[in-house]
């Protein structure tokens, strides 16, 4: 469906922000009764309504996943299943990048001419064989499955980069995922359609040049998005800011609203009476919490006091408690609250 909308040949409503995977299905569906061929012979005809039967008996799988086997020779070399007539009918081309190196000689020889399928059966017919020569084939096929485990190599990279066209729109199938892919001056890219990049504008694209995945993100005209683009950057924080403070905002309201009678506030008054006020008020509340400590404080040393000595010990252990409040006191005095 990307690729169909890419290329123009599918175009949805404007405006639409969220589509079913049923009006998926059926966009897909008509365009392939649409697409049909007019001018064609009865044997061609014939053959086309046929594979459009087959498509159409297999469209439902596209919700989960199509059944596709490489094989290890060629790009566009796969087995032929009946999900690939869809690519067919759509006329889309679907490359892979798992390709042996030609020039490993024992790699070539032990996976031979074999699908992915084919040759997992062949490793396993091999670790059961009495022939070492087969059991050693057999490692050689195992460990290339191993090592390759990305289903891409530098060979098949190299050879994706020379087979697709500039500008060409075709589906790229690695790692049991289909992608997007085109060429834009001699570079391959990947549509980037992971969840996670759904509010990200600047981000389209994906470099496809090495077998590790790190691709470089690209915006729509394939220009390279900064790692720290100033503006995203600055708006991701600006927009963190604007939360933090709507939520601080918000707390204090709440806290305020508790604290002071609105109503007898007067209209018109300036933010830095308001501040007064209310640091005022913080002050207030933080000098009836002190005196309430103190209090208590007071009452457990006159229950605890039971001789002179103990009164003393008493006292001064007061004394030095009363200090540091004291300091906490006159530091909460000089201190106000920025609106």
């Amino acid at each position: 469906m990307n690729v169909l909308l890419l290329a123009w040949k599918i175009k949805l409503p404007p405006m639409m922000e969220i589509i079913t995977a049923e009006q998926l299905m059926e966009y897909l569906g008509d365009y392939i009764l649409d697409a049909k061929p007019k001018e064609i012979s009865e044997i061609q005809r014939l053959n086309y309504e046929q594979n459009m039967s087959d498509a159409m008996a297999i469209l439902h799988k596209l919700q989960t996943g199509l059944d596709v086997n490489v094989k290890f020779t060629g790009v566009r070399v796969f087995e032929y299943t009946p999900e690939c007539i869809v690519f067919d009918l759509l006329d889309i081309p679907l490359y892979h990048g798992w390709l042996v190196d030609p020039q490993v000689a024992d790699i070539v020889k032990a996976v031979g001419n074999c699908s992915y399928n084919q040759l997992v059966e062949k490793i396993i017919s091999c670790k059961q064989s009495d022939n070492s020569e087969l059991v050693s084939e057999g490692f050689v096929a195992e460990q290339f499955l191993n090592n390759t485990a990305t289903q891409l190599t530098y060979h098949g990279l190299c050879e994706l980069t020379s087979a697709v066209q500039e500008g060409e729109l075709c589906v790229f199938f690695r790692n049991n995922h289909f992608s997007t892919m085109t060429k834009y001056k001699g570079q391959l890219y990947l549509l980037v359609t992971d969840q996670g990049f759904l509010t990200e504008e600047k981000v389209v694209w994906e470099s496809l040049h090495n077998v590790d995945g790190d691709g470089n993100f690209c915006d729509s005209e394939f220009h390279l998005r900064p790692p720290s683009d100033p503006d995203t950057v600055y708006r991701g924080q600006q927009d963190q800011i604007d939360q933090d403070y709507l939520m601080a905002l918000s707390l204090q309201q709440e806290q305020q609203n508790q604290e002071i009678n609105w109503e007898q506030v007067p209209e018109g008054i300036s933010d830095l009476e308001l501040a007064k006020k209310l640091q005022e008020e913080e002050d207030r509340r933080a000098s009836q919490y002190y005196q309430e400590q103190e209090q208590a404080a007071a009452q457990v040393q006159v229950q605890g006091a039971a001789s002179p000595a103990s009164g003393r010990q008493s006292g001064s252990n007061e004394r030095k408690r009363k200090e540091p409040r004291d300091k906490e006191r006159e530091k909460e005095k000089n201190s106000c609250v920025l609106l």
